[in-house]
């Protein structure tokens, strides 16, 4: 008599679940995986004309351009070892940017570009520019005759150079007595004055980034020099920062103090005898704030010896509520329903900053959380993406 075979087992409800729930999970996966191809796709077939510019230690391929007017998109691939910028320039003018590219990775800018030649730069100051051709279109020369009457904007500009004009005055003062504690020996006290003449300079950062030559000479980061901190042509607000803060000593500091003061008394000639176009007013005070938002909250590179990028954040705000209120009348009068918005999200930037206030201004960056560090971009790109809104509510767009 044979033995009956016994039963076979079912497996435990808790593989059955499990494996139920693998499959589950590629599927998900797979999906997942397919509407991201499709996401990609999607955004390289929306970029398919964006200008790829990689940027080797040395030099830019290409380092030609030839782009047609109105908006155009560079897509900018670092391949070189450190941190790097890349900039338009209409001659000494600043015309489109971007900072803080860090190796490995890429960055958009997007750029509304007049007919004309433009000079770029290429990651070192010491690396040869390239250039940039941007040829006439039907849209750009139907622009140009829409240009509205610039009678409106008198006395806005005319105001903004006073407030360029004084700002550059209380820089100057400032970097003179910070000069002088640094003659005298005085640590402490040259630390202490660092701070209000670097937010002094970030008063009038948006003007003054305009002008390339003299912005890298005041205002340039390590990172841009071959040999970084050690490199002689390393000078200005940063090399006295490095001094002051990281290597804690005065020692053959006082002619980079005099040079610093030579170079922002030239500076705020040159930003009173640069015309500059109402196209540009909001634009300047947008791409700021988009460099707060996208680099300098985030990683607080700017003021990487001192950790005061909380000063120079509320700094720049004040630029950006000067030009509204400047803008005032004429938003009154042709997009009153703008006001609200812009009004509530320079309120929110400013709530924001207000939070790390102390006793002697703004707590150190190195103590704002990560978190923190997000809720203090999304403020300054929310308040970044409204003023854009400025220019094609004032007939200025597309110019």
């Amino acid at each position: 008599m044979s033995t009956p075979n016994p039963p076979v087992a079912s497996p435990p409800r808790a593989l059955r679940w499990a494996v139920a729930g693998s499959v589950i999970v590629m599927i998900a996966a797979g999906g997942l995986f397919y509407y991201a191809s499709k996401m990609a796709a999607a955004k390289r077939q929306t970029n398919h004309d964006e200008v790829v510019v990689n940027i080797h230690p040395k030099s830019c391929e290409p380092n030609a351009l030839t782009v047609p007017a109105g908006h155009a998109s560079f897509r900018i691939v670092n391949r070189s070892d450190r941190a790097v910028e890349w900039e338009i320039l209409d001659g000494v003018l600043v015309v489109e940017e971007r900072e803080n590219i860090a190796p490995g990775l890429s960055q958009v800018i997007n750029a509304n570009l007049a007919p004309g030649d433009y000079a770029i730069t290429c990651g070192l100051l010491s690396n040869p520019r390239g250039t940039l051709h941007v040829t006439p279109t039907a849209a750009s020369d139907a622009a140009a005759k829409a240009r509205p009457s610039m009678v409106a904007f008198i006395g806005p500009l005319s105001e903004f150079r006073v407030y360029l004009s004084s700002q550059s005055n209380a820089l100057i003062k400032a970097v003179t007595a910070l000069k002088q504690a640094i003659e005298a020996g005085d640590l402490a006290q040259a630390q202490a004055l660092y701070v209000p003449a670097r937010a002094a300079y970030q008063r009038i950062a948006p003007a003054a980034q305009r002008l390339a030559e003299l912005d890298n000479a005041v205002n340039a980061r390590a990172d841009y020099f071959e040999k970084r901190e050690q490199d002689s042509a390393f000078t200005g607000f940063h090399r006295l920062e490095y001094a002051l803060f990281q290597q804690r000593k005065l020692d053959a500091l006082a002619p980079v103090a005099m040079q610093l003061i030579i170079d922002i008394t030239t500076l705020k000639q040159q930003l009173l005898a640069q015309s500059l176009p109402p196209e540009q007013l909001v634009s300047i005070v947008v791409r700021n704030l988009n460099s707060i938002a996208d680099v300098r909250a985030s990683s607080g590179e700017e003021e990487r010896y001192s950790h005061t990028d909380l000063n120079g954040f509320a700094a720049n705000l004040d630029a950006a509520r000067k030009v509204v209120d400047l803008l005032r009348p004429l938003l009154s009068k042709s997009a009153a329903e703008l006001l609200p918005k812009i009004d509530s999200a320079i309120s929110a930037f400013d709530a924001e900053l207000n939070g790390f206030k102390v006793k002697d201004g703004y707590a150190s960056y190195d103590t704002v959380s990560a978190e923190q560090r997000k809720q203090i971009a999304d403020k300054a790109k929310t308040l970044a993406t409204v003023l854009d809104e400025i220019d094609p509510a004032l007939g200025l767009s597309g110019l």
